[in-house]
């Protein structure tokens, strides 16, 4: 079936964010060591990359590295940031080529040297593509977000840059890691775990939830047609009836 072809251009969600969940799982299940899943699920990556940049979503964020990772076992960290440094480079034609803008949001400043040096390096070559923006949570934690955006802003209501009375969504917008990224509309799972984890709390307000038991490495283009398709099926209400919306 070509899924593809049932996707309405004129309904895209217009950010796309996954948690890529389950390359240990899928590991472990073949005997293999962890470390392989993690190596299997950059083809995932790629091709949930090439999808959406060819059906025209102009962002998409993976959940690439939380802060609750660093407390897994020091050579699963090790291999993870080495495979980090090892996609970037591999792929830095790919997203030229393909007019893909890197970006990374997270407390950068933890990763190693190495990774960071990389990182911020692609997203130096890549800063004037304007065909999608390809956004990696590293060390990131929705917490510890909302907590620096909280200090930053009383810092300021401190030295009378801002005043408490014109605190709102866009004051608190401006202070989070995706101040320069729309909301979530399409918050996709894999693995079959039913949670957000700590993932983007703010941005996914009214994002359309889509949880599928398939592991990351197996995670194709097709199941991102199939989420896609769910999400357009869906009626988004923000909070009105549906006799308002039509």
């Amino acid at each position: 079936m070509n899924l593809k072809a049932n996707i309405r251009t004129d309904l895209l969600p217009v950010h796309i964010a996954i948690i890529m969940d389950g390359n240990g799982r899928w590991a472990k299940q073949k005997g293999l060591i962890r470390a392989v899943g993690h190596e299997n699920g950059t083809k995932s990556v790629k091709q949930s990359v090439e999808a959406c940049a060819e059906l025209g979503v102009k962002n998409l964020t993976l959940y690439a590295f939380s802060t609750e990772n660093w407390n897994r076992p020091k050579l699963e960290v090790q291999t993870l940031m080495k495979l980090l440094v090892s996609s970037l480079k591999k792929e830095i034609k790919t997203l030229q080529d393909n007019n893909i803008k890197l970006n990374a949001i997270g407390c950068l400043s933890t990763l190693p040297s190495k990774v960071y040096k990389e990182l911020f390096e692609v997203i130096e070559k890549t800063k004037n593509n304007t065909r999608m923006t390809l956004t990696l949570a590293l060390s990131y934690g929705s917490r510890e977000e909302i907590t620096n955006a909280v200090k930053e802003i009383s810092i300021k209501v401190k030295n009378n840059i801002i005043s408490p009375e014109t605190i709102d969504e866009s004051i608190i917008n401006e202070h989070l890691y995706t101040q320069n990224l729309p909301d979530v509309d399409l918050l996709i799972r894999t693995s079959g775990e039913q949670r957000i984890s700590n993932f983007l709390l703010w941005q996914i307000a009214y994002a359309e939830l889509y949880f599928t038991n398939v592991l990351w490495p197996d995670f194709t283009k097709q199941h991102l047609y199939e989420a896609i398709i769910e999400y357009q099926k869906r009626e988004r209400r923000f909070g009105k009836t549906s006799e308002q919306l039509s």
